[in-house]
């Protein structure tokens, strides 16, 4: 008889990007469903990897990240936020936003505390709370049709002007409902996966006014704080009053630098917070890979016409995609942040988004994430009316999709 997985992972299936990436290799279909880059990084950091590893930096890092690239992640939040940072006492790096999530939620969670999770959510918030013996309580962002959302497709290159999408509110009255005296902490994701919305400084603060009223924790998850379009700007949840000491700062080197791969993240947080981080990443994973972290002091360094290149390329592939799934029948909510967009499909026919996803990929060609895998049962439904694309792509892999896509448009109206 098979041994059973734990009960604290035997509800857990394989993650909805390992499915659709397997389903778009055995379709051969382009794949807009991971968000990960089909093209590398800069070339210098690239220079600087190898160089590191040609001088023979190639042995266990420091636990906590070599001090180089500590004081390089404190410059970094210096320049862009004008946010203090100690690099010995407030900066862990870890491998990866993911690892630098667990590693916090392990480090802060007792059995039995309550977390706050915003839907839809990156699918680790989830297990990572019920691995620390947690209990998820979730609060919905909330699909509602919005005339800005249209006007800003209407301003996107070739886009349809009869589009409608969707802006993604939060309800503040079932946010405060959620928060108790067993509210341990709250976990915030802006820019937003997967519905590209940048909370407002507004919304912001009233998750701050709840953390401070409950005393709970705040982990910001920012991994795409450097990914912002039509002069949106990302607001820091740490640096709004009261709550520098009770907010775990997340962001990573993969996304804003186009190196997923490498998966070197890091937690920027008050003392105590650090002390709690650390205790469990030297036991998860112990180190990140040297090189990398060399590199990465590298890449931080870089320039602001570096930055303005990053947003002017999205931004034009953003508009690009949006024009094609809006030219192929589906409802187009324009992102402000992030490389993803949410489309609904209802004017298709379709009525599941795991449905459509799976027709798209094997009909159609082209995959796509079905977002109800970021909800809870609860509230699943919600998610079931959209899927989500990424355009951290190069553009001839979205010319590609784009043609497919037409035979969608095509077989709609049929």
């Amino acid at each position: 008889m098979p041994f059973q997985p734990a009960s604290r992972v035997s509800t857990f299936g394989t993650t909805i990007f390992a499915e659709m990436t397997q389903l778009a290799i055995q379709h051969n279909a382009i794949n807009l469903s991971q968000g990960f880059p089909d093209f590398d990084g800069p070339e210098g950091v690239k220079a600087a990897a190898i160089a590191a590893i040609t001088d023979g930096k190639n042995q266990y890092a420091i636990s906590n990240g070599q001090p180089d690239l500590r004081k390089a992640i404190a410059a970094h939040a210096k320049r862009f936020y004008n946010q203090e940072a100690n690099p010995d006492t407030e900066i862990t790096v870890v491998s990866g936003a993911t690892e630098g999530l667990f590693s916090s939620i392990m480090g802060i969670m007792n059995p039995g505390d309550e977390a706050i999770i915003i839907e839809p959510f990156y699918d680790g918030y989830a297990p990572d709370v019920i691995m620390a013996g947690g209990v998820p309580r979730y609060v919905p962002l909330r699909p509602s049709t919005s005339g800005d959302a249209s006007t800003s497709l209407r301003s996107a290159q070739h886009a349809s002007p009869s589009a409608q999408g969707a802006e993604w509110l939060l309800d503040p009255d079932e946010l405060t409902r959620a928060f108790n005296n067993k509210t341990k902490l709250i976990i915030v994701n802006t820019p937003h996966n997967p519905t590209g919305k940048v909370f407002s400084r507004n919304e912001l603060q009233l998750i701050a006014d709840l953390c401070l009223k409950w005393n709970v924790i705040a982990i910001s998850d920012e991994v795409y704080e450097h990914i912002l379009f039509d002069d949106t700007k990302h607001i820091r949840l740490a640096q709004l009053d009261g709550m520098s000491e009770r907010t775990i700062t997340i962001s990573s080197h993969g996304k804003s630098f186009s190196f997923t791969g490498w998966k070197i993240g890091w937690c920027i947080a008050p003392p105590d917070l650090t002390t709690a981080i650390r205790r469990a990443h030297q036991f998860v994973t112990f180190a990140s890979g040297t090189p990398f972290q060399h590199a990465a002091v590298k890449a931080l360094s870089l320039d602001d016409e570096y930055y303005a290149a990053l947003i002017g390329d999205y931004q034009t592939k953003r508009d690009y995609l949006a024009s094609a799934l809006s030219n192929a029948g589906l409802d187009v909510s324009i992102p402000k942040g992030t490389y993803f967009i949410m489309a609904g499909f209802k004017r298709l026919g379709f009525d599941d988004d795991v449905t459509f996803c799976r027709h798209l990929t094997k009909e159609i060609g082209v995959a796509a994430i079905p977002p109800s895998a970021f909800y809870s049962d609860e509230h699943k439904a919600l998610g079931k009316t959209h899927a989500r694309f990424a355009f951290c792509k190069k553009m001839e892999t979205l010319e590609k999709a784009a043609e497919r896509l037409r035979k969608l448009s095509v077989s709609s109206k049929q």
